[in-house]
């Protein structure tokens, strides 16, 4: 492998004596360190293409595991076990397992995109981690993220009227989030508004929140498009 990877073996798999003697020679300390073998027979033959299936994970077939990602790495830096080249090689052999023991680090990619940058390959490695941590989240492996809660507040309401209203975008968001509507930033920027803002168009944004206006002949669009889009995200994990 390109990189020293150590830190990837369980610590559970070393094995060494701090004092030892073979055939009269010492070897005592780290110079008779084993590691137990590991057999794997959990592969999933179907987990890169659903990972490509996933918006960001499409070219994580073109790796050929030179390294570069992970060397360029911000997070891997500060954390070596931040590794994109490995959890890009778990995806194309279908080791899951190895991808979920990592769970509660790879969403920590910052998109700074020097590994997409660097790459050779066009695998665009930044777009693999999110696919990956959107998988977990689907798998109800990992929590929503925050994101991940706003994007299906601001899609739900795209599938009941056809439009948005960001008043009721944020109190959804706020609500499913735990958080509360009384936030120092939104009295600041709602004063602001209204100290700058034309009446007539503030009399028209108090309509809107009020009444939830539809787009106009909308009927049972929302319905359709949410059934196509359904039938997409069923094709695409096979």
């Amino acid at each position: 492998m390109a990189i020293h990877e150590k830190s990837l073996i369980e610590p559970e798999r070393l094995l060494h004596h701090d004092e030892l003697v073979v055939d009269g020679v010492d070897v005592s300390g780290h110079w008779n360190t084993m590691i137990t073998p590991r057999t794997l027979t959990d592969y999933d033959d179907d987990f890169e293409a659903k990972i490509q299936a996933i918006p960001g994970g499409e070219n994580v077939h073109r790796c050929w595991q030179c390294g570069s990602c992970t060397n360029s790495c911000t997070m891997y830096a500060q954390n070596v076990q931040f590794n994109p080249r490995y959890w890009i090689y778990a995806v194309r052999l279908g080791l899951k397992e190895e991808i979920i023991k990592d769970k509660d680090i790879v969403w920590q990619c910052v998109s700074c995109n020097k590994c997409t940058n660097i790459c050779p390959k066009d695998v665009r490695p930044e777009g693999v981690m999110k696919a990956l941590a959107h998988w977990m989240e689907e798998e109800g492996i990992t929590d929503k993220t925050p994101s991940t809660i706003f994007d299906e507040e601001f899609t739900e309401q795209i599938y009941a009227r056809g439009r948005i209203e960001d008043s009721h975008v944020l109190m959804g968001f706020y609500k499913k989030t735990g958080q509360s509507m009384f936030q120092n930033w939104l009295r600041v920027f709602g004063l602001r508004l209204a100290r700058h803002l034309p009446v007539s168009l503030g009399l028209k944004f108090g309509r809107n929140v009020l009444m939830k206006p539809r787009t106009k002949s909308w009927g049972r669009t929302g319905e359709v498009l949410q059934q196509y889009v359904r039938e997409q995200k069923e094709a695409a994990h096979g």
